[in-house]
């Protein structure tokens, strides 16, 4: 994580890692079984301040983008991690 990161919420994956929302850093991250940081993705939606996550019934990432005025799904597979 950089300076300025903002880690708002975490939750248990669909591929058993943990994900949260980093509000300061406009992304999303993981950290694996290990307890390793192994990335961060970037929220597309600039400046949306990404805060409360969970994981849909469709085996999909869910975020709430405050600022964005949105709510945003992110497939793990196409993250490469599943």
């Amino acid at each position: 994580m950089s300076a300025g990161s903002r880690p708002q919420a975490i939750i248990s994956g669909p591929d058993g890692a943990l994900w949260f929302t980093d509000a300061g850093g406009n992304s999303i991250g993981r950290i694996d079984t290990s307890g390793t940081l192994t990335g961060t993705f970037a929220i597309p939606t600039a400046q949306s301040n990404p805060h409360g996550i969970a994981v849909g019934p469709d085996g999909n990432l869910w975020l709430v983008e405050t600022d964005g005025n949105k709510i945003a799904r992110v497939t793990v597979t196409a993250l490469g991690r599943a």
